[in-house]
């Protein structure tokens, strides 16, 4: 298992992190006795970087994440969640004010069965909440000691950069990560969050890096996936995200190069991700002990980068306008000095 620092923080983990959606989930899910397998087969191949959130099968991944690390060293293990969804009916158990930011951070606390969590993290934006008020909320968890890191999950790009500004303004703990969508079919954050996140210095931990299962190649020449599957199950949210034409040829390419690497389409899929840096980790949930095995192996494999380059070309990322732009005037604008300073920011070309 390789690791990687989350980003400007001094925290190492593991690039792959193994996500607790699955448990407790009636309908796609796992029991405790399958959790806790899960956990130890991923502590014991070097992982190190555990990601869950309270709305998680209502509550429930939390308890059963914390009964599964009963059998490990806590203070080993980067333990991440988060907070933002609803988690009962009361009107204010909600969203990033302050009386739910640490409302939420005590009962996970407890479910979990942990004095602190490693990594707390903002599950999504808050258009009614001033930044301001949930940034000190977080920064008090931090001076109690309840939370060692901040971070975010399914910002925009302007919002991690307001996030920062406001941090050092105001000497708060700025957020170290940004957990979002990101994976070979669905590259969106290459446009403004990963460039937001590279000159705040955040770590992207991506979710959903096998596309929920269409990059593992099982549903290669279907034309539609098995209704008991999780993209069957949840097919109006998952067929419009993944489920189109260029996703299909590019399972097809996925295939192809795996096969003559001798790998499995899913561990191509996440060694992908890892070609850049900006990438921290990658979280990989399961259902089943085996799958977990099968992705553990792109915890230390990389891609030849002329194999990785033909899978970015495969399905081209269109920035659009202001790249256009900037591509056509950059390089008759400027490119006069010797080298390029330090300083340069790297934009997406």
């Amino acid at each position: 298992m390789k690791y990687r620092y989350l980003g400007r923080s001094g925290l190492l983990v593991s690039r792959l992190c193994l996500g607790t959606m699955t448990f407790g989930n009636a309908q796609w899910g796992c029991d405790q006795q399958t959790s806790s397998a899960i956990v130890d087969a991923f502590v014991g191949a070097g992982g190190n970087f555990i990601d869950t959130a309270d709305m998680y099968s209502g509550g429930e991944s939390e308890v059963m994440l914390g009964a599964a690390l009963k059998a490990h060293k806590r203070d080993d293990l980067v333990l991440a969640t988060k907070c933002w969804f609803p988690t009962n009916g009361a009107p204010t158990s909600r969203g990033l004010s302050r009386k739910h930011i640490i409302e939420a951070c005590e009962k996970s606390l407890k479910r979990m069965g942990t004095d602190y969590v490693d990594l707390y993290q903002f599950h999504g934006p808050d258009p009614h909440t001033p930044m301001e008020e949930s940034l000190r909320a977080a920064d008090d968890l931090i001076s109690a000691g309840k939370v060692r890191y901040l971070g975010c999950s399914n910002f925009y790009g302007f919002q991690i950069a307001q996030a920062n500004g406001l941090a050092a303004l105001k000497g708060y703990e700025r957020l170290v990560s940004a957990q979002h969508l990101y994976n070979l079919v669905r590259r969106d954050i290459e446009r403004e969050i990963l460039p937001a996140c590279d000159a705040e210095g955040l770590g992207m931990i991506c979710w959903s890096p096998l596309a929920a299962g269409m990059l593992t190649g099982k549903y290669r020449n279907k034309d539609k996936p098995d209704a008991d599957t999780r993209i069957g199950i949840q097919a109006t949210i998952t067929l419009p995200r993944y489920w189109f034409e260029d996703s299909l040829k590019m399972i097809d390419l996925l295939a192809e190069v795996a096969a003559e690497l001798g790998k499995t389409p899913s561990q191509v899929a996440l060694s992908w991700l890892f070609g850049d840096r900006r990438i921290t980790a990658a979280i990989i949930g399961a259902r089943k002990v085996e799958q977990v095995e099968e992705n553990l192996l792109a915890g230390d494999y990389d891609l030849p980068d002329d194999i990785r380059q033909r899978l970015t070309d495969g399905m081209p990322l269109k920035l659009g306008y202001p790249y256009e732009w900037m591509a056509t005037n950059l390089p008759n604008t400027f490119g006069k000095a010797e080298f390029e300073p330090d300083h340069t920011q790297r934009l997406p070309k």
